[in-house]
């Protein structure tokens, strides 16, 4: 039967694992709702940077956090070469670049999958960390250390991605390149470099959210298909770009899914992005934060 204290452990679950879906959301919150690039190919990335701290964690006994900021720079250079080659490929071609660009990056996500069946197998893979598997106590509920350690990094990549768009040169070009990209080329700036620039930011990112991924539950080469819906539910229901909007969504679909995992079983839990991303397409096209242009 459903009764209080259940529905305060959805709650407080919820919480932090919308916390998690904040830091997967974050560059896909920049890629697609600062830049206006479909980049559907991003929970692949997501996955790709989980085999990277999986492998570091598996030979060489790296934690997990650890081997996520170590793998971010590489991540950047991936980004930034990845959207170099969508804009002289299909960006720089015309007007249906969305299209064939949706195409690039489908693309991109089953080359990812394939190149990690060939390496690691179907196995799921998990790594190992004092934090993972141990849970916090208090009275009758149980808060996993997996979760509280998302929570945490959740919050920090928030408040320092907000304040890289707010208050540096480059953060502000960035935001200016999404509102009118000839202007900015006016005053003398390059928008491709900047989109660039702010497209490999994104990728850097999931560094840590991949290392966030595989801590909270072992991840498999398909995992990506799971997060496609739930990524693009975030960052649309939040506004395009609002990063502090994107955590505040995050943890609405973060309850609602441990709510409805109570209530029906784990089988509805999936279906709960889609239904909340197409329910705010219908009624607030423009996002939970965002505005009417």
């Amino acid at each position: 039967m459903f009764s209080f204290e259940l529905l305060l452990d959805a709650v407080v679950i919820g919480v932090l694992l919308g916390c998690f879906y904040a830091a997967v959301s974050l560059g896909l919150s920049v890629s697609f709702g600062l830049l206006d690039v479909p980049h559907v190919a991003h929970p692949a990335f997501l996955v790709l940077a989980s085999y990277a701290v999986f492998f570091l964690n598996e030979h060489y006994g790296v934690d997990p956090l650890l081997a996520g900021l170590l793998i971010t720079p590489i991540f950047f250079l991936f980004g930034l070469v990845a959207y170099r080659l969508y804009y002289e490929t299909f960006e720089r071609r015309g007007s249906d670049a969305g299209v064939r660009g949706i195409a690039f990056f489908f693309g991109i996500a089953f080359i990812i999958e394939v190149l990690i069946i060939l390496q690691f197998g179907v196995d799921q893979r998990s790594v190992t960390a004092t934090y993972v598997g141990k849970a916090w106590r208090i009275g009758d509920m149980r808060i996993p250390f997996r979760l509280v350690v998302a929570f945490g990094v959740a919050a920090a990549l928030t408040i320092l991605l907000t304040l890289y768009l707010s208050r540096t040169y480059m953060g502000r070009a960035i935001r200016a390149v999404a509102q009118d990209q000839e202007a900015l080329r006016l005053m003398g700036a390059n928008p491709i470099w900047i989109k660039q620039w702010a497209f490999g930011i994104a990728t850097a990112v999931l560094g840590i959210a991949g290392a966030l991924l595989i801590i909270v539950a072992p991840v498999e080469p398909t995992l990506d298909r799971t997060y496609i819906g739930r990524t693009f539910c975030v960052v649309v229901m939040a506004g395009l770009g609002s990063m502090s909007g994107t955590l505040v969504a995050a943890i609405i679909l973060g309850v609602a899914e441990t709510i409805v995992l109570t209530l029906f079983g784990a089988s509805w839990a999936p279906a709960i992005s889609f239904a909340m991303l197409l329910g705010v397409l219908a009624v607030r096209p423009q996002g939970l934060f965002g505005r009417l242009s």
